[in-house]
């Protein structure tokens, strides 16, 4: 089956428990950790956008397959694209990962067939995790057996990172590439940027790249410079901060 699928669901390389910092989110990494390694059950998390929903699936599958697993993380934020037969016989893997299933709500036919995988998964015992925008009882699924099922294992809120948690996420991060991040610039960082995750990681690999070329260390000057160079990276009221 996993052969069969097309490309577009390659794995994020980037997506790894080891580069996500989990903040007040450590019981969930685990859990997620522990299905990854074979555990049985079904877990369902959801969160806000740009929480790390869709980096802690792919994490989960990179996990599953270094173990030498077969996994597959399906995103369905375009359901249009395929049929509902693809969920036919995913329960044969080690590991399924259902990203942005709120995608499918209203669309019958998908949620029946969220329905059955939930319960073949169950049955067999296969590890099965699902993503949505919403907790369960509140979702927009009209399939009631699906939103009650959704909510009969494990559900986790994805909790966002506090500002403290999100200057901690950035040294942790820079070190991970071999960079030294002073808290004072990751602090600066945060006052004059967005401060989802998902684009201060990017912002990080920015910096790391400049770094490199220039070979000169993270400090609040040649960040400060950086930014000037590169106004993009910086919310409005940074800009403002600037002049």
């Amino acid at each position: 089956m996993a052969e069969q699928l097309p490309l577009t669901l390659a794995l994020d390389e980037q997506a790894r428990f080891e580069n996500f910092y989990p903040g007040p989110n450590g019981e969930l990494v685990e859990r997620l950790r522990g299905l990854a390694e074979g555990e049985t059950g079904v877990l369902y998390l959801w969160g806000a956008p740009g929480s790390g929903r869709s980096h802690l699936l792919q994490a989960a599958c990179h996990h599953c397959s270094v173990r030498g697993g077969a996994s597959l993380c399906l995103d369905l934020s375009s359901p249009g694209e395929w049929a509902p037969e693809l969920l036919d016989g995913l329960e044969g893997l080690d590991l399924v990962c259902l990203d942005e299933s709120w995608r499918l709500a209203g669309k019958a036919d998908w949620e029946r067939a969220l329905f059955h995988l939930y319960n073949r998964c169950r049955e067999r015992g296969t590890p099965l995790v699902i993503s949505g925008d919403a907790a369960p009882a509140h979702s927009a699924f009209q399939l009631p057996d699906l939103r009650s099922r959704l909510g009969w294992d494990w559900v986790y809120r994805l909790q966002p990172l506090s500002d403290a948690d999100k200057a901690e996420a950035l040294v942790y991060l820079a070190a991970l590439r071999g960079l030294d991040l002073p808290k004072e610039t990751a602090h600066y960082l945060l006052r004059r940027c967005p401060r989802d995750m998902a684009t201060l990681r990017h912002l990080l690999r920015a910096l790391d790249t400049a770094s490199l070329a220039s070979r000169r260390a993270l400090t609040i000057p040649f960040v400060n410079a950086f930014l000037a160079r590169n106004p993009r990276w910086q919310t409005q009221a940074g800009l403002f901060d600037a002049l």
